[in-house]
Parts: structure tokens; sequence; C-alpha cells
């Protein structure tokens, strides 16, 4: 009877990747990387994501704070003060995570606009390189993803149709937004370039925006509010690409 090893879980071979393990742990996970093709493709598909948020989002940390925010750190009555100042904390910590401004937001764009633009760029990047898992719910299984994220958001969810542009639907998946659950929908082209379609609830009374474009390191985002709801379009098309795409989806989604 053979005996086959335990398995090794998702938390330790993360902390393999990220270089947390002393190096008798991290010498027993590479004996086992040698012999199993499959875990070894995991750990190179991680490792790559790593690689794709180091080079897009570490020349944030060199950025100075834009002045109109630093601006916004000094008003005179006090009891305004704090949640500003909160909301400021946030956006740095969005900053640092992944998405970087660049001053071409118009003035009005609220803060829960531009959060919304952050985390669909982190979460494209994170989940549009994943190789054997880029989605929870494949799209021959659209109707049921339609169903549980809509019942999950609680709100009617459509998925647009933009294969007449190239890009097929793949699926979807369950994420976790700022103030409760968000969907994400990924479509692909047939180079394998991935886009994504990101989706929040608003909850902060958020008025209806028109498309605004931002990009970062690698990754455009086109996003918009309608109804409370959030939209996201992220990938590497350019802006004309994605106003192409957001309107089409936009005639999908505005009901």
């Amino acid at each position: 009877m053979s005996h086959q090893p335990p398995p090794i879980s998702d938390d330790t071979l993360h902390a393999y990747v990220d270089g947390r393990l002393d190096a008798a742990h991290s010498a027993e996970i590479e004996t086992r990387l040698a012999t199993d093709a499959t875990l070894s493709a995991r750990v190179q598909a991680w490792r790559e994501q790593n690689q794709a948020l180091h080079a897009l989002f570490d020349p944030v940390l060199d950025e100075p704070v834009p002045a109109r925010l630093a601006q916004t750190l000094a008003p005179p009555a006090r009891a305004r003060w704090l949640p500003i100042a909160a909301a400021i904390g946030w956006l740095a910590v969005g900053g640092i995570l992944g998405w970087t401004v660049h001053g071409k937001l118009e003035p009005a764009t609220p803060i829960e606009a531009v959060a919304l633009a952050q985390r669909a760029a982190v979460a494209h990047v994170v989940y549009a390189s994943e190789v054997q898992h880029p989605v929870e719910v494949k799209a021959d299984q659209e109707q049921h993803l339609v169903h549980w994220l809509s019942k999950r958001l609680g709100t009617e969810l459509r998925v647009p149709d933009l294969n007449r542009f190239g890009y097929q639907l793949v699926g979807g998946r369950l994420l976790p937004g700022d103030k409760g659950p968000a969907a994400q929908f990924m479509y692909q082209e047939a180079r394998g370039t991935r886009l994504t379609l990101y989706v929040a609830i608003q909850t902060d009374g958020t008025q209806e925006t028109a498309f605004r474009y931002e990009t970062g390191e690698g990754v455009n985002v086109l996003y918009w509010v309608d109804h409370r709801r959030g939209f996201a379009l992220a990938g590497e098309a350019d802006r004309a690409t994605l106003l192409r795409l957001g309107h089409a989806a936009y005639e999908t989604l505005s009901f």
C-alpha cells in the first residue's frame, strides 16, 4: 500500500511564495514541488501574481500625497475633519494597495467612486492572471451565476454580451467589497487578454456619475455609478476600446 504525503494547505503555500517559511519548511515544499506538477503550477501562478502586483503598485509608494487631498485634512470644523480624515486615510491605504489617481479625476468625483476604481483594479490584477481558477462559476452556468450573485448583492444583475467586440464570457465570482459583497465577471478575447466587470452596491448615497477613466501601470479602468450600483471595467484595453465596451455594457446594465 503506497503512502500518500499529507496535503499542503493554501496558507502554507502562500507563506512559501511570500518567503515566510524557514529553511527547513521551504526545503520540504520544494521537494514536493519537484514531483507534483499541479502543485508547482499553482505556486508559479501565485508568484506571477505577486510579480504583477509589485510591478503595478510599488511605484505608488514613492508618490507624494496629491495636494487636493492634503488640503482637505485641515478644514476649520473638527466635526467635519474627523470623517474626512478617516476617508483620506482609507484612500491612502487604497493607494498603497494598488491604485493611483494621477490627478485625472474631476474634482466632483465622490470618494466612494474613486474607491470603486481602486477595488476593481486590484481584483482584476489578482484574478485576470489566474490560470487554473480565474472564476468560481463558469460561463456554461451563466443563469446560475447571475441568480447567485444577484441574490448576494441584493439587486438584479445582468451580464453584458460583449461577443461582438471579441470578448467572450469566462464566468464570474463573488468578492468582498468595501461595505458588502461585490461581483466580478470575467471576459477573454482570442489572444487570451482578459477584461473584468466589477459590480458593487454604493451605500453612501453616491449620485449617478458619467463614465470616468483612470489608468495605472498596465491596468485601465472605466467606471460609473447608476442607480446606487457601481460598475467598473478593468483591463489592458485602451480608453477608446473601454468606452465602446462601456457603452455596450451600459445598455444592458441600465434598468
